[in-house]
């Protein structure tokens, strides 16, 4: 009896592509990094940096104990008073009146609870403001370099307020 014939397997997309495959070795935690030499590539395999912890946020507590939240403003004066010591030019005082009214009622404690913006000109984020967010001066001095840095002027901040209800 005759043996019988061995036949090859059919040529198949399949059968290309299971012949082209590459191995990737994986490794995990402090693994060294090493080049694989697989079917004229070079792999290299990197692993992850470990993601570092979010940082505990402060207490925003009115009783102290260690917060690093900025204490909220208790001192008294009128917003002509805030105005002059940050040393906002008089013609300006009716922009500065119309952007803070909307931004934050002239509160110097006013905080928005969503992006974390505080004090009279909403800074954003709250620790961009030399000094105090919360201290009326401070906010304003501030808001003053961001409206004339940003816009050129107030009355251009002015403006662009209007328009878009925000600044």
């Amino acid at each position: 009896m005759a043996e019988p014939q061995t036949q090859e397997a059919p040529l198949t997309a399949f059968s290309v592509a299971a012949g082209e495959t590459q191995s990737i070795a994986v490794s995990a935690d402090g693994a060294k990094i090493e080049a694989m030499v697989r079917s004229g590539f070079d792999v290299y395999v990197k692993p992850k940096p470990k993601p570092k912890p979010a940082p505990v946020a402060a207490s925003t507590s009115e009783g102290g104990g260690g917060s690093a939240a900025p204490p909220r403003y208790s001192g008294g004066g009128s917003k002509q008073d805030w105005m002059t010591a940050a040393g906002i030019a008089q013609s300006d005082w009716g922009y500065v009146d119309y952007i803070v009214s909307r931004e934050s009622g002239w509160n110097p404690n006013a905080t928005n609870p969503s992006s974390g913006a505080c004090g009279l000109v909403q800074a954003l984020p709250c620790s961009k403001v030399p000094g105090n967010g919360y201290n009326p001066v401070d906010n304003l001095r501030w808001g003053n370099g961001y409206a004339t840095g940003r816009y050129g002027s107030w009355a251009a901040a002015y403006d662009f307020w209007t328009r878009n209800h925000w600044w």
